[in-house]
């Protein structure tokens, strides 16, 4: 058990000695109450909002309830001092040693440091990239797909059983479009000089489907009507297209455990189940939506629609789930889908473009009414990014046709960098990737100022080496107060990885690894000014391995969350 979970424990014992005295009622509900570290350092080791969170339930007040909570904290052998700070906070002090023990749980649980069973026996659905399968995946889609991957390691690592998903648009008329476009390339094989219309995909990735198909169906179908070769096409060309988006993801390091189908969804009359399912509940019904605004009634035909009453559940209006053609709306077959991932999940995530917020409302209604309330869905929004070259808009990529393509810029930079840059700020925020910055040696780029603290600390065992130092046994002792500052950064660990867990924010796991970063750099220079605080000491081999220990437990957080967040620790820095 980490230091943080163990005083959450004592913390619920003190609570439980309030209520056997009679100084608390049972029964409150204490999911609220937290133990996390003060704002301010100086006011201790850990804070706790307990008699904040619980004084009004039980009718008393915040720091009357504080102090009586003192004695019961007091009573705890790594507890130093306890304090009661404003309105009732509640502060502690601990000893050294206990931090000290800390830093030894760190080395002993290794890469499991940080796990927690908080998601035990909860099962997450996310849902992430689902790009159509029109043509490779460019960097409009890398953002949400190592976002997506990152929270779904992230969701994992706390317990979750974690179902992978990605949604593969292949019902609408797009798909035609795509179909078109490959005709016109098959044609193109054999021999004819095509031109591409405004309108159709114009990038040679389209060219290799073109040959395929014409090695496969000779001239068969090059006066045929569209009619004859348009499904043929469509789905020849969808699995080409799919086979090279799994080989894009793949250079990311992104595996989908599922592709659901939107065209097997509606084959399988998926749409109608769900529809029905409305019906019988009163949550369909048949009706006439206003007329637009901005429209005048000749402009606008009024048409009985089948609508979801999403209005009960927040929304602006009541949505229709067909159009008038019959043909199911994008929200209709969404909303299916969604009744489809419910069966299999508790929980359920979709990673989308901020470009779909408008629908966020109307979906997630949907949802609430399909699981009863039951199943937790969040829509995380993740915005566009802008591609830089030193300052300049970067140019399109000639092979995509209008876009740069993922595997470009993962060829130029590297996997680890592309991962580590999409969650270095929160995922609906701007961000910009600048070619040069990202590459950058310098403390202003958080990917080389993790991976460089990873790298020093594999750089102080092979000096110790040289220096014939070896490490039997380590005396902890050693370690001062300024160094024992450096393990209750690291201790926060798994509380961060829980809360970012919780709030489905996988940026924070880059946000503490950089600050993580910073102390371990911060305090290895000091070193550069003072010969005394260097983490090699050559004339005294026990303080050089009490620091190397110190060093490591570091360098094991480094690579905790960096798995996290799918990208690999370095050892060394070229």
């Amino acid at each position: 058990m980490t230091l943080y979970a163990r005083f959450a424990a004592h913390l619920d014992a003190a609570l439980d000695a309030l209520v056997a005295a009679g100084d608390l009622p049972e029964g409150l509900d204490r999911r609220a109450v937290t133990v996390e570290p003060p704002r301010d350092p100086s006011h201790g080791d850990l804070s706790t909002n307990a008699a904040m969170v619980l004084a009004k339930p039980a009718r008393s007040n915040p720091r009357a309830l504080a102090e009586k909570l003192v004695p019961e904290l007091e009573k705890i052998d790594t507890v130093a001092s306890v304090s009661v700070a404003g309105p009732g906070f509640i502060n502690l002090t601990l000893t050294e040693d206990s931090w000290r023990d800390e830093l030894r749980g760190i080395i002993q649980a290794g890469g499991n440091y940080g796990r927690s069973t908080m998601g035990e026996g909860t099962t997450v659905n996310i849902e992430y990239v689902s790009a159509n399968p029109t043509g490779p995946m460019h960097m409009g889609h890398c953002r949400g797909a190592v976002v997506g991957d990152a929270l779904a390691s992230l969701l994992e690592f706390v317990g979750h059983k974690v179902i992978r998903e990605y949604y593969v648009n292949d019902a609408g008329g797009q798909v035609d479009v795509l179909a078109r476009s490959a005709h016109l390339r098959y044609r193109e094989a054999l021999g004819e000089t095509i031109e591409i219309p405004e309108g159709l995909y114009p990038g040679d990735y389209l060219k290799p489907v073109g040959e395929k198909l014409a090695a496969e169906y000779g001239d068969r179908y090059v006066d045929a009507p569209e009619s004859a070769w348009l499904e043929t096409f469509r789905k020849e060309a969808v699995a080409a297209m799919l086979v090279m988006i799994k080989q894009d993801l793949a250079l990311l390091g992104i595996h989908h455990d599922l592709f659901s189908s939107e065209a097997e969804l509606q084959a399988a009359g998926k749409p109608e189940q769900a529809e029905a399912w409305l019906r019988e509940r009163g949550l369909v019904y048949d009706g006439v939506l206003e007329a637009p605004k901005g429209e005048t009634p000749e402009d606008w035909e009024p048409v009985e629609l089948p609508l979801f009453r999403s209005t009960q559940f927040g929304d602006d209006q009541d949505r229709p789930i067909k159009k008038s053609n019959g043909q199911w709306t994008y929200f209709g077959a969404d909303l299916a889908y969604h009744f489809q991932k419910a069966q299999t999940a508790d929980q359920l995530i979709d990673i989308w473009g901020a470009d779909h917020a408008g629908t966020v409302k109307r979906i997630v209604a949907a949802v609430q009414a399909l699981t009863e309330g039951k199943v937790r869905f969040d829509v995380k929004l993740v915005q566009m990014v802008r591609l830089l070259r030193a300052g300049e808009p970067v140019k399109m990529s000639k092979r995509a046709g209008n876009f740069v393509t993922l595997a470009d810029v993962v060829q130029e930079v590297g996997k680890d960098v592309v991962r580590f840059t999409m969650l270095t700020r929160k995922a609906d925020a701007q961000m910009d990737f600048d070619f040069a910055k990202v590459v950058e040696a310098s403390k202003d780029n958080p990917v080389f100022y993790v991976q460089y603290a990873h790298a020093r600390v594999a750089s102080l065992h092979r000096r110790a080496r040289e220096a014939g130092i070896t490490c039997d046994a380590v005396d902890l002792s050693r370690l001062d107060t300024d160094e024992l500052r450096l393990v209750k950064r690291a201790g926060q660990f798994p509380r961060v990885a829980k809360a970012a867990a919780t709030a489905r924010e996988p940026h924070r796991i880059a946000f503490y690894l950089y600050d993580l970063a910073a102390e371990f750099h911060a305090a290895w220079n000091v070193g550069n000014d003072d010969p005394s605080r260097r983490y090699l000491q050559p004339d005294d081999p026990a303080l050089t391995c009490a620091r190397l220990f110190l060093a490591d437990a570091i360098g094991q957080i480094i690579r905790n969350g960096l798995a996290i967040m799918g990208v690999e620790a370095v050892e060394e820095l070229h």
